[in-house]
C-alpha cells in the first residue's frame, strides 16, 4: 500500500507531538505526584505544630538527620545559653492585622547541651532600639533552662542576600554552621531550634515567631502541563486535517 504524500508529510510532525505530549503528560503526572507529597507533609507539619514536644536528637544523630524529616518538629532541650556569643540575624515580623512589617533583628544564641554539644536557638524577634544586650538584660537568662521550640532546617543564601559581617554582628542568613563558625563554636547541630514566646509581655528577644508557609502551586503547574498537551494535540488535529484536506 502506497500512502499519500500528504500522509508521509504527517509522519515525522506526528511523531515529534507524540514525543512532546509524553514529555507535557509526563510533567503533569509528575506535579501531581509532588502535590500528594506537598499535601501529606502539610499534614505531618499541622500534627506536629499541635502535638506535645519531644526531646531534641542527640548529637549522635544529627548526621543522618534530613530537613525533610525534622522541619517544624516540636522538640523540648535542656542546657544553657551563652549569650557572649549571640548572633543577630536582620528580618522583621509582621504586626497588626493590615499586614505591617517591623524590622528589627533575630537573637540566635548557641545553646549548649549536657554532653557538650551546641544547639543554635532563634530566641526571638529583637526591636532595632534594642539590639544592644545591655538594653534588654531581663531577657539574658541564666542557668540551666528546659525550653521547646520547632526545629527548623539552615536557610539558603539568596542571590541578592548580602555577605554576613560577623564582626559587626550582622547576619543575614539563618544558617547554624556559618554562625557557629563566626562564633567559632565546633560541635554545633546542622539545625536550629526556633524557639517558643515565653516569658512576660515585653520580655525581649520575643519568640513564637515561625512563619509556617509551605509553597504548593503543584496543582496549577499540573493544569499548565495537560493545558499544553492538550492544546498541542488540538494544533496537531487542525493542522494533519488541513494538510489530508489538500491530498489529491
Amino acid at each position: 500500500m502506497t500512502l499519500s504524500p500528504s500522509i508521509r508529510s504527517l509522519i515525522l510532525p506526528g511523531l515529534l507531538t507524540v514525543l512532546a505530549l509524553i514529555v507535557l503528560i509526563g510533567l503533569g503526572t509528575w506535579q501531581l505526584i509532588r502535590l500528594a507529597e506537598k499535601d501529606q507533609q502539610t499534614a505531618q507539619i499541622e500534627a506536629s505544630l499541635s502535638a506535645p514536644p519531644v526531646l531534641v536528637p542527640s548529637s549522635s544523630e544529627w548526621a543522618a538527620l534530613k530537613p525533610a524529616d525534622y522541619d517544624y518538629r516540636r522538640v523540648s532541650l535542656t542546657g544553657q545559653f551563652q549569650h557572649d556569643k549571640e548572633a543577630l540575624v536582620f528580618g522583621f515580623i509582621s504586626v497588626g492585622n493590615r499586614g505591617d512589617t517591623r524590622e528589627g533583628f533575630f537573637a540566635l544564641t548557641p545553646f549548649v547541651l549536657a554532653d557538650g554539644s551546641t544547639i543554635i536557638v532563634n530566641r526571638g524577634f529583637v526591636p532595632q532600639e534594642l539590639r544592644d544586650q545591655s538594653k534588654r538584660p531581663e531577657g539574658l537568662i541564666q542557668g540551666t533552662v528546659t525550653l521547646t521550640g520547632l526545629m527548623r532546617a539552615p536557610e539558603k543564601k539568596g542571590s541578592f542576600t548580602p555577605e554576613d559581617e560577623p564582626a559587626k554582628n550582622l547576619f543575614f542568613t539563618i544558617d547554624p554552621l556559618s554562625i557557629a563558625h563566626a562564633r567559632q563554636i565546633e560541635q554545633a547541630a546542622p539545625f536550629i531550634v526556633d524557639a517558643d514566646k515565653s516569658g512576660p509581655s515585653g520580655q525581649w528577644p520575643e519568640g513564637g515567631h515561625t512563619v509556617v508557609a509551605l509553597v504548593n502551586n503543584h496543582l496549577q503547574y499540573a493544569i499548565t502541563w495537560f493545558a499544553l498537551a492538550l492544546g498541542l494535540a488540538g494544533v496537531f488535529f487542525v493542522f494533519a486535517t488541513n494538510r489530508l484536506h489538500r491530498d489529491p
